[in-house]
């Protein structure tokens, strides 16, 4: 489940930084957004999304390192991992129970200039910034792209059939980035559908350590499908799912609104929500924001009896929330 989350997490950032039409060609110089893209998720612990700093995020979320992940905790890894990556700058919403609030995301993601306003004075709610202005005026200023996860239980040992259409639908999305999921004791990455199957990548195979070579070039050949992708039934699939989804721009955003209103909350048995305020009764809203790192990052592992692990002069961090 790891290794599926780094491959949604890579399709957003090529989604990002090359473009949804963007196709690997083997044996080609690729653009050099694509090799930083690669350096972020080599197998080594100063890389902010390698298997590594996923793993030890993950005792954040209560997972010892070594324990199976699911969907949800994969999410909430990325999402905290995402605070540490400048260079990328994407917002990371992982919805709650069920519910995607339209309100939180625009507060998460649009931008506004730095010194637009003084010492005396707040920037004004995303939300009636973005939404309730009139003209030119009511798109955001700057908008950070959006990492949509939906963590969802379609069922309670197996997917409700109630649900499959739904779910299908969810993969013709323009802003879709497929799914992470699988069946009991295996993880996939699911990417389509064709009929009543769905098409996935298996990350169960055994690849040659690759690092940067002194160019600076990453070898990606096992970055790559080496095999052709594999189908399985729907109604094999755990209920465990979460869907991706990654919106560039807000009119992405907002695309995705109307289609999910339209396909997704037409039915009568709703795989989730999509409101447009923030829930009363939930707590406020806060959008995430970088924790201050100012040494190694040891001091954040929670007893000192797990230092003997770590060789704490290589020159890394081990970043927790």
């Amino acid at each position: 489940m790891l290794r599926c989350g780094q491959m949604m997490l890579a399709q957003a950032l090529i989604c990002r930084h090359l473009g949804r039409d963007w196709n690997w060609e083997k044996q080609k110089e690729q653009p050099k957004e694509y090799q930083r893209i690669l350096q972020c998720f080599l197998d080594r612990k100063d890389c902010c999304y390698s298997i590594h700093q996923m793993a030890q995020m993950g005792v954040g979320e209560g997972k010892s390192i070594g324990e199976w992940f699911g969907p949800n905790t994969v999410a909430q890894v990325l999402k905290k991992l995402a605070l540490f990556d400048e260079w990328n700058s994407l917002a990371v919403y992982v919805s709650m129970d069920n519910t995607v609030v339209i309100e939180d995301i625009k507060k998460m993601c649009c931008v506004f200039p730095v010194g637009a306003y003084t010492a005396d004075e707040s920037p004004p709610d995303s939300l009636t910034a973005c939404n309730q202005s009139k003209g030119p005026s009511a798109a955001c200023p700057a908008w950070k792209p959006l990492l949509l996860i939906v963590p969802l239980r379609l069922g309670i040992n197996q997917i409700n059939p109630v649900y499959i259409e739904a779910f299908k639908e969810c993969f013709k999305m323009p802003q879709s980035l497929g799914a992470l999921g699988g069946k009991p004791n295996n993880a996939y990455y699911f990417i389509g559908f064709l009929g009543d199957e769905l098409i996935f990548l298996d990350p169960h195979t055994t690849q040659t350590f690759v690092d940067t070579e002194e160019s600076g070039i990453v070898d990606d050949q096992t970055f790559h499908c080496l095999q052709s992708p594999q189908r399985m039934s729907i109604l094999n699939l755990d209920p465990s799912v979460a869907l991706g989804f990654f919106c560039k721009e807000e009119k992405d955003f907002d695309n995705w609104c109307s289609l999910v209103q339209k396909e997704i909350l037409k039915e009568n048995l709703r795989m989730f929500e999509l409101v447009q305020k923030h829930p009363s009764h939930w707590p406020p809203f806060v959008p995430p924001a970088k924790p201050e790192v100012t040494t190694t990052g040891a001091e954040f592992i929670d007893s000192t009896e797990h230092l003997e692990d770590f060789d704490l002069e290589e020159d890394f961090e081990i970043l927790s929330v």
